[in-house]
């Protein structure tokens, strides 16, 4: 079979109820084409598979030309952290709820995969975020994000009062609920409920969207994302930063968090047909009478 997708990788979301009988038929499916098929070993255990060998997610990733990812934006976002570094190539299959990131669904899942690893496809380079939580000097915490990373209030719903730089250059303070910097995948995410606006996918951008704040001056603003962004909590009795909602660390006044662009990209392949305003026409609903 001439195709430079030999090895298919598998992953699939373990809580959905239908996740074991779309990764069975997907896995047959593709070994009918006559592509090797990997499948993830957590998800084989959850949903007791043994059709297919079974790799450890990082394994799975070097030895896959593709890794096609079964559930929602959430599993895409994790995933996509996950593998970001071995450059392998993501799609996805959306059972879940919104399917921005996971934009096939099910029922067209087999035209949909076929036409991509037959070579008809769109392929989309995203960056990721790098955030960092400075105290006193040193990093005390690091992680990575695809859509945002949150400065927001805790349980006590006490306001946060922040210092923003970019590139060292102070930009304007700010009393609010919290900000969103956002990757231009996650201006559909959170940012967009908070007022941000929306940035094409493949920009090298990040934006700041304020929560809820304190004046109503305040507006989001889009920069490069080469820039450092850099945010001071003057005042912060209560609050966390969270990395696209799966990871979170709580900070103190006096807390730097700094956020840069980080090295790696990810890579998500598109039947040949997409397209990004299609997908927000049918998400966002534009269009439709109320």
């Amino acid at each position: 079979m001439q195709t430079p997708f030999h090895t298919i990788g598998l992953v699939g979301k373990y809580d959905n109820q239908d996740m074991e009988a779309s990764v069975r038929a997907l896995g047959e499916f593709l070994r009918a084409r006559g592509h090797a098929v990997l499948l993830a070993s957590q998800t084989a255990e959850h949903l007791g598979i043994e059709d297919f060998p079974r790799r450890a997610l990082h394994d799975l990733a070097t030895e896959s030309d593709a890794v096609v990812v079964l559930g929602g934006d959430g599993t895409m976002l994790s995933i996509a952290r996950e593998l970001a570094p071995h450059g392998v190539p993501l799609i996805g299959i959306n059972q879940g709820r919104l399917g921005f990131l996971t934009d096939i669904m099910v029922d067209d899942m087999f035209d949909a995969v076929a036409e991509i690893l037959s070579g008809q496809y769109v392929a989309e380079e995203r960056i990721l975020l790098n955030g960092q939580v400075r105290r006193g000097g040193e990093c005390v915490f690091e992680a990575t994000a695809f859509n945002d990373v949150v400065v927001g209030k805790g349980g006590s719903g006490r306001v946060i009062d922040l210092e923003i730089a970019i590139n060292s250059e102070f930009v304007y303070s700010q009393r609010a609920d919290g900000l969103v910097v956002t990757s231009p995948t996650g201006t559909t995410a959170y940012a967009l409920s908070a007022g941000g606006p929306i940035v094409h996918p493949t920009l090298e951008a990040v934006a700041l969207v304020p929560i809820c704040p304190h004046t109503l001056s305040a507006r989001p603003i889009v920069v490069s994302s080469h820039s450092r962004i850099e945010l001071h909590l003057t005042y912060a009795d209560d609050a966390r930063v969270h990395f696209d909602g799966q990871h979170h660390f709580d900070l103190m006044s006096g807390d730097h968090v700094w956020i840069t662009r980080a090295s790696r990209t990810v890579t998500l392949l598109h039947p040949h047909s997409y397209s990004y305003y299609d997908t927000l026409r049918q998400k966002l609903h534009w269009g439709k009478k109320l």
